[in-house]
């Protein structure tokens, strides 16, 4: 069994008020820490995956804030205190300061956060 805070976790990416922390939980499931702050808008991070959409599916909570999530089939605004389902195809924008917890299937994304890292320099 494994347990982990926020303060337990490493940061992977920092900067410009973007900041997520992930690590292994075991049962090939990643879990993330995740702050944007308002305006944040992860589209051109991941430019370079199928559509422009992160492609790995998550499953998680709003701590904080409210951002709308982009998709091929439209646009939907999760806000604070709600737990949400992400299918593969979507990209985060911060309409306010935004907090969650997410938890995803570890090797997907971990190679799609490797290619949001070298996007954004």
């Amino acid at each position: 069994m494994t347990a982990v805070t926020r303060t337990d976790v490493p940061v992977e990416i920092e900067g410009n008020g973007v900041e997520l922390r992930m690590q292994d939980i075991g049962g090939d499931t990643e879990v993330a820490f995740v702050r944007f702050p308002k305006g944040a808008d992860m589209r051109p991070a991941l430019k370079d995956e199928p559509d422009g959409l992160c492609q790995v599916p998550h499953w998680g909570y709003m701590f904080k804030g409210r951002l709308v999530m982009h998709t091929k089939e439209g646009d939907k605004t999760y806000k604070e205190g709600e737990a949400f389902y992400w299918p593969p195809g979507h990209a985060p924008e911060a309409l306010e300061d935004c907090e969650y917890v997410d938890f995803s299937p570890r090797k997907e994304f971990e190679q799609v956060i490797s290619h949001v890292k070298s996007n954004l320099g």
